[in-house]
Protein backbone atom coordinates (compact mmCIF):
# COMPACT_ATOMS: atom_id res chain seq x y z
CA UNK A 1 0.00 0.00 0.00
CA UNK A 2 1.50 3.30 -1.05
CA UNK A 3 0.42 5.94 1.48
CA UNK A 4 -0.76 9.47 0.83
CA UNK A 5 0.91 11.91 3.24
CA UNK A 6 -1.26 14.80 4.39
CA UNK A 7 0.79 17.73 5.64
CA UNK A 8 -1.49 20.44 6.95
CA UNK A 9 -0.77 20.51 10.67
CA UNK A 10 2.19 22.06 12.45
CA UNK A 11 1.93 19.98 15.61
CA UNK A 12 1.05 16.44 16.72
CA UNK A 13 -2.21 14.92 15.46
CA UNK A 14 -4.76 14.02 18.12
CA UNK A 15 -7.67 12.52 16.16
CA UNK A 16 -8.73 11.68 12.60
CA UNK A 17 -12.23 10.70 11.44
CA UNK A 18 -13.89 9.60 8.21
CA UNK A 19 -17.28 10.89 7.12
CA UNK A 20 -20.04 8.25 6.96
CA UNK A 21 -19.56 7.95 3.18
CA UNK A 22 -15.80 7.67 3.58
CA UNK A 23 -15.07 10.43 1.05
CA UNK A 24 -13.82 13.05 3.53
CA UNK A 25 -11.27 12.78 6.34
CA UNK A 26 -11.32 15.29 9.20
CA UNK A 27 -8.27 15.85 11.39
CA UNK A 28 -7.39 17.84 14.52
CA UNK A 29 -4.02 18.50 16.14
CA UNK A 30 -2.42 20.50 18.90
CA UNK A 31 -2.16 23.50 16.53
CA UNK A 32 -5.84 24.57 17.00
CA UNK A 33 -6.72 24.08 13.29
CA UNK A 34 -9.35 21.62 12.02
CA UNK A 35 -8.69 20.24 8.52
CA UNK A 36 -10.93 18.47 6.00
CA UNK A 37 -9.39 16.34 3.22
CA UNK A 38 -10.61 14.31 0.25
CA UNK A 39 -9.76 10.72 1.17
CA UNK A 40 -9.28 9.58 -2.42
CA UNK A 41 -6.29 11.82 -3.18
CA UNK A 42 -5.44 13.72 0.01
CA UNK A 43 -6.38 17.14 -1.37
CA UNK A 44 -7.24 19.57 1.41
CA UNK A 45 -10.87 20.61 1.18
CA UNK A 46 -10.77 23.36 3.81
CA UNK A 47 -10.06 24.39 7.39
CA UNK A 48 -12.16 25.48 10.37
CA UNK A 49 -10.80 28.32 12.49
CA UNK A 50 -11.96 29.54 15.89
CA UNK A 51 -10.41 27.44 18.64
CA UNK A 52 -7.75 29.14 20.75
CA UNK A 53 -5.82 26.12 22.03
CA UNK A 54 -4.76 22.57 21.27
CA UNK A 55 -7.55 20.42 19.85
CA UNK A 56 -8.15 16.97 21.30
CA UNK A 57 -11.15 15.57 19.51
CA UNK A 58 -13.69 15.78 16.69
CA UNK A 59 -16.62 13.88 15.17
CA UNK A 60 -18.90 14.31 12.17
CA UNK A 61 -22.62 13.51 12.10
CA UNK A 62 -23.98 10.66 9.86
CA UNK A 63 -25.15 13.08 7.14
CA UNK A 64 -21.82 14.99 7.02
CA UNK A 65 -23.76 18.19 7.78
CA UNK A 66 -22.36 19.00 11.22
CA UNK A 67 -18.87 18.76 12.67
CA UNK A 68 -18.16 18.78 16.41
CA UNK A 69 -14.78 19.64 17.95
CA UNK A 70 -13.38 19.98 21.46
CA UNK A 71 -10.12 21.25 22.86
CA UNK A 72 -7.94 22.81 25.51
CA UNK A 73 -9.67 26.20 25.26
CA UNK A 74 -12.48 24.64 27.36
CA UNK A 75 -14.99 24.80 24.52
CA UNK A 76 -16.96 22.31 22.45
CA UNK A 77 -17.96 23.72 19.06
CA UNK A 78 -20.40 22.82 16.32
CA UNK A 79 -19.64 23.70 12.69
CA UNK A 80 -21.38 23.51 9.34
CA UNK A 81 -19.23 21.10 7.32
CA UNK A 82 -19.92 22.62 3.91
CA UNK A 83 -19.18 26.28 4.70
CA UNK A 84 -16.96 26.11 7.78
CA UNK A 85 -19.42 28.34 9.63
CA UNK A 86 -19.36 28.17 13.43
CA UNK A 87 -22.88 27.33 14.60
CA UNK A 88 -22.56 26.91 18.36
CA UNK A 89 -20.02 27.15 21.17
CA UNK A 90 -20.44 25.47 24.56
CA UNK A 91 -18.14 26.70 27.34
CA UNK A 92 -16.82 24.53 30.17
CA UNK A 93 -14.46 24.83 33.10
CA UNK A 94 -11.93 22.37 31.69
CA UNK A 95 -10.73 20.77 28.45
CA UNK A 96 -12.94 18.64 26.21
CA UNK A 97 -11.17 15.32 25.66
CA UNK A 98 -13.71 13.48 23.49
CA UNK A 99 -16.81 14.31 21.43
CA UNK A 100 -19.08 11.85 19.66
CA UNK A 101 -22.43 11.97 17.86
CA UNK A 102 -25.08 9.34 18.50
CA UNK A 103 -25.84 6.82 15.77
CA UNK A 104 -28.62 8.98 14.31
CA UNK A 105 -26.85 12.31 14.88
CA UNK A 106 -29.54 13.74 17.17
CA UNK A 107 -27.32 13.79 20.27
CA UNK A 108 -23.78 14.98 20.92
CA UNK A 109 -21.65 13.75 23.79
CA UNK A 110 -18.66 15.49 25.34
CA UNK A 111 -16.12 14.29 27.95
CA UNK A 112 -14.65 17.02 30.15
CA UNK A 113 -11.25 16.85 31.82
CA UNK A 114 -10.84 16.57 35.57
CA UNK A 115 -9.02 19.66 36.85
CA UNK A 116 -8.71 21.53 40.11
CA UNK A 117 -12.23 22.62 41.03
CA UNK A 118 -13.80 20.71 38.13
CA UNK A 119 -14.92 17.08 38.09
CA UNK A 120 -14.64 14.76 35.11
CA UNK A 121 -18.07 14.70 33.45
CA UNK A 122 -19.90 13.32 30.43
CA UNK A 123 -22.39 15.83 29.01
CA UNK A 124 -25.02 15.19 26.33
CA UNK A 125 -26.75 17.80 24.16
CA UNK A 126 -29.77 17.35 21.90
CA UNK A 127 -28.81 18.34 18.36
CA UNK A 128 -30.94 19.67 15.50
CA UNK A 129 -29.56 18.63 12.11
CA UNK A 130 -30.80 21.87 10.54
CA UNK A 131 -27.85 24.28 10.22
CA UNK A 132 -30.20 27.26 10.57
CA UNK A 133 -31.76 25.99 13.81
CA UNK A 134 -30.81 27.35 17.22
CA UNK A 135 -28.95 24.63 19.13
CA UNK A 136 -29.67 23.98 22.81
CA UNK A 137 -27.44 25.79 25.28
CA UNK A 138 -28.29 23.50 28.20
CA UNK A 139 -27.28 19.86 28.33
CA UNK A 140 -29.97 17.16 28.41
CA UNK A 141 -27.82 14.84 30.53
CA UNK A 142 -24.78 15.24 32.79
CA UNK A 143 -22.91 12.32 34.31
CA UNK A 144 -20.27 12.98 36.97
CA UNK A 145 -17.39 10.47 36.94
CA UNK A 146 -16.31 10.94 40.54
CA UNK A 147 -14.49 7.61 41.04
CA UNK A 148 -12.11 7.71 38.07
CA UNK A 149 -11.59 10.31 35.37
CA UNK A 150 -13.29 9.46 32.07
CA UNK A 151 -10.96 9.64 29.08
CA UNK A 152 -13.23 8.37 26.28
CA UNK A 153 -16.96 7.72 25.83
CA UNK A 154 -19.56 7.01 23.17
CA UNK A 155 -23.12 5.92 22.39
CA UNK A 156 -23.98 2.23 21.92
CA UNK A 157 -26.54 0.80 19.47
CA UNK A 158 -29.84 2.71 19.38
CA UNK A 159 -28.30 5.17 21.89
CA UNK A 160 -29.34 2.75 24.64
CA UNK A 161 -26.12 3.03 26.65
CA UNK A 162 -23.24 5.41 27.07
CA UNK A 163 -19.98 3.49 27.43
CA UNK A 164 -17.01 5.25 29.00
CA UNK A 165 -13.35 4.32 29.46
CA UNK A 166 -11.36 5.65 32.40
CA UNK A 167 -7.85 6.45 33.55
CA UNK A 168 -7.82 3.50 35.99
CA UNK A 169 -8.42 0.92 33.23
CA UNK A 170 -12.14 0.53 33.91
CA UNK A 171 -15.08 0.58 31.49
CA UNK A 172 -18.50 1.77 32.66
CA UNK A 173 -21.95 1.33 31.15
CA UNK A 174 -24.49 4.12 31.79
CA UNK A 175 -28.17 4.43 30.94
CA UNK A 176 -28.19 6.96 28.11
CA UNK A 177 -31.58 8.35 29.16
CA UNK A 178 -31.15 8.70 32.94
CA UNK A 179 -27.38 8.67 33.42
CA UNK A 180 -27.65 5.80 35.92
CA UNK A 181 -24.53 3.66 36.32
CA UNK A 182 -25.49 0.13 35.23
CA UNK A 183 -22.29 -1.90 35.00
CA UNK A 184 -18.57 -1.53 35.51
CA UNK A 185 -15.67 -3.80 34.60
CA UNK A 186 -11.87 -3.72 34.62
CA UNK A 187 -10.74 -5.28 31.35
CA UNK A 188 -7.31 -3.63 31.57
CA UNK A 189 -4.55 -3.45 34.16
CA UNK A 190 -5.30 -1.26 37.17
CA UNK A 191 -4.24 2.38 36.85
CA UNK A 192 -3.47 1.97 33.14
CA UNK A 193 -5.32 4.62 31.16
CA UNK A 194 -7.78 3.65 28.42
CA UNK A 195 -6.78 5.82 25.47
CA UNK A 196 -9.39 4.99 22.83
CA UNK A 197 -12.82 3.45 22.31
CA UNK A 198 -14.14 2.76 18.81
CA UNK A 199 -17.32 0.98 17.74
CA UNK A 200 -18.18 -1.92 15.46
CA UNK A 201 -20.38 -0.87 12.51
CA UNK A 202 -23.59 -1.81 14.39
CA UNK A 203 -22.33 -0.48 17.77
CA UNK A 204 -23.12 -3.74 19.57
CA UNK A 205 -19.46 -4.13 20.57
CA UNK A 206 -16.40 -1.93 20.74
CA UNK A 207 -12.63 -2.02 20.99
CA UNK A 208 -10.55 -0.29 23.64
CA UNK A 209 -6.87 0.67 23.50
CA UNK A 210 -4.84 1.03 26.67
CA UNK A 211 -1.43 2.03 27.99
CA UNK A 212 -1.05 -1.55 29.29
CA UNK A 213 -0.11 -2.59 25.70
CA UNK A 214 -3.38 -4.40 25.04
CA UNK A 215 -6.60 -3.80 23.13
CA UNK A 216 -9.87 -5.51 24.09
CA UNK A 217 -13.02 -6.35 22.14
CA UNK A 218 -15.97 -5.82 24.52
CA UNK A 219 -19.75 -6.21 24.17
CA UNK A 220 -21.88 -3.12 24.77
CA UNK A 221 -24.78 -5.02 26.38
CA UNK A 222 -22.95 -6.78 29.25
CA UNK A 223 -19.33 -5.53 29.01
CA UNK A 224 -18.07 -9.04 28.33
CA UNK A 225 -14.49 -9.19 26.99
CA UNK A 226 -14.57 -11.18 23.75
CA UNK A 227 -10.99 -10.89 22.51
CA UNK A 228 -7.62 -9.54 23.66
CA UNK A 229 -4.85 -8.26 21.37
CA UNK A 230 -1.39 -8.01 22.91
CA UNK A 231 1.14 -5.52 21.54
CA UNK A 232 4.72 -4.66 22.52
CA UNK A 233 4.18 -0.96 23.04
CA UNK A 234 1.64 1.31 24.82
CA UNK A 235 -1.43 1.77 22.62
CA UNK A 236 -3.08 5.08 21.79
CA UNK A 237 -5.77 3.88 19.39
CA UNK A 238 -7.59 0.80 18.08
CA UNK A 239 -10.09 0.41 15.24
CA UNK A 240 -12.31 -2.39 13.89
CA UNK A 241 -12.32 -2.93 10.13
CA UNK A 242 -15.60 -3.66 8.33
CA UNK A 243 -15.65 -6.18 5.44
CA UNK A 244 -12.63 -8.15 6.75
CA UNK A 245 -12.13 -9.59 10.24
CA UNK A 246 -9.22 -7.41 11.33
CA UNK A 247 -8.46 -4.82 13.95
CA UNK A 248 -5.79 -2.13 13.62
CA UNK A 249 -3.79 -0.93 16.63
CA UNK A 250 -1.64 2.19 16.83
CA UNK A 251 0.68 3.52 19.50
CA UNK A 252 4.31 3.88 20.44
CA UNK A 253 6.51 4.91 23.31
CA UNK A 254 6.43 8.50 24.51
CA UNK A 255 9.14 10.70 23.02
CA UNK A 256 11.15 10.87 26.24
CA UNK A 257 11.36 7.06 26.37
CA UNK A 258 12.41 6.54 22.76
CA UNK A 259 15.93 5.62 21.68
CA UNK A 260 17.17 5.23 18.13
CA UNK A 261 17.19 1.49 18.72
CA UNK A 262 13.52 1.25 19.65
CA UNK A 263 12.57 3.48 16.72
CA UNK A 264 14.33 1.06 14.38
CA UNK A 265 12.57 -1.86 15.99
CA UNK A 266 9.28 -0.54 14.67
CA UNK A 267 7.48 0.88 17.66
CA UNK A 268 5.76 3.40 15.37
CA UNK A 269 3.80 1.00 13.19
CA UNK A 270 0.14 0.30 12.59
CA UNK A 271 -0.42 -3.28 13.70
CA UNK A 272 -2.99 -5.53 12.03
CA UNK A 273 -4.49 -8.39 14.07
CA UNK A 274 -7.02 -11.04 13.10
CA UNK A 275 -10.18 -10.10 14.98
CA UNK A 276 -11.20 -13.69 15.75
CA UNK A 277 -7.88 -15.48 16.27
CA UNK A 278 -6.18 -12.56 18.09
CA UNK A 279 -2.94 -13.09 16.16
CA UNK A 280 -0.86 -10.35 14.54
CA UNK A 281 -0.79 -10.65 10.76
CA UNK A 282 1.17 -7.60 9.64
CA UNK A 283 2.47 -4.10 10.26
CA UNK A 284 2.58 -0.87 8.28
CA UNK A 285 5.42 1.50 9.10
CA UNK A 286 6.02 5.09 8.10
CA UNK A 287 5.39 7.46 11.00
CA UNK A 288 8.36 9.03 12.76
CA UNK A 289 6.65 9.07 16.15
CA UNK A 290 3.80 7.38 18.02
CA UNK A 291 0.51 6.84 16.21
CA UNK A 292 -1.99 8.89 18.20
CA UNK A 293 -5.10 7.78 16.33
CA UNK A 294 -6.19 5.19 13.76
CA UNK A 295 -9.45 5.42 11.78
CA UNK A 296 -10.90 2.97 9.23
CA UNK A 297 -13.05 3.93 6.26
CA UNK A 298 -16.70 2.95 6.91
CA UNK A 299 -16.63 1.08 3.58
CA UNK A 300 -13.56 -0.88 4.68
CA UNK A 301 -11.52 0.25 1.65
CA UNK A 302 -8.70 1.89 3.60
CA UNK A 303 -7.53 3.49 6.81
CA UNK A 304 -5.69 6.58 7.99
CA UNK A 305 -3.47 7.33 10.96
CA UNK A 306 -2.53 10.56 12.72
CA UNK A 307 0.91 10.72 14.29
CA UNK A 308 2.96 12.64 16.79
CA UNK A 309 5.08 13.63 13.77
CA UNK A 310 2.30 15.95 12.53
CA UNK A 311 1.34 13.86 9.49
CA UNK A 312 -1.84 12.07 8.49
CA UNK A 313 -1.06 8.96 6.47
CA UNK A 314 -3.87 7.62 4.26
CA UNK A 315 -3.73 4.04 2.99
CA UNK A 316 -6.05 2.53 0.37
CA UNK A 317 -6.10 -1.25 0.67
CA UNK A 318 -4.76 -3.17 -2.33
CA UNK A 319 -6.39 -6.26 -3.83
CA UNK A 320 -4.15 -8.70 -1.83
CA UNK A 321 -5.65 -7.29 1.38
CA UNK A 322 -9.12 -8.46 0.34
CA UNK A 323 -7.83 -11.76 -1.11
CA UNK A 324 -5.80 -12.67 1.99
CA UNK A 325 -7.00 -15.76 3.84
CA UNK A 326 -5.86 -16.45 7.38
CA UNK A 327 -5.05 -20.05 8.23
CA UNK A 328 -4.63 -21.22 11.80
CA UNK A 329 -2.06 -23.85 12.65
CA UNK A 330 -2.53 -25.30 16.12
CA UNK A 331 -1.54 -28.62 17.61
CA UNK A 332 -4.30 -31.01 18.72
CA UNK A 333 -6.90 -28.81 17.09
CA UNK A 334 -9.98 -30.58 15.83
CA UNK A 335 -11.33 -27.72 13.76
Amino acid sequence: MRPILLSGHERALTQVKYSKDGDIIFSVAKDHVVCAWYSVNGERLGTYHGHQGALWTLDVDPTTTLLATGGADNTMRLWEVKTGRLLKTWDFGSSIKRVEFSEDGTQLLGVTEKRMGHLSTIVVYDIKLDVEAEQASEHSLRIVCDEAKATVAGFSYLSKFIISGHEDGSVTQWDAKTGERLKETFPHDADMQITDLQWSPDRTYFITACKDKTAKLVTAKDLKVLKTYVADTPLNSAAITPVKDYVILGGGQAAMDVTTTSARQGKFEARFYHKIFEEEIGRVRGHFGPLNYVAVSPQGTGYCSGGEDGYVRVHHFDKPYFDFKFEVERENDNI
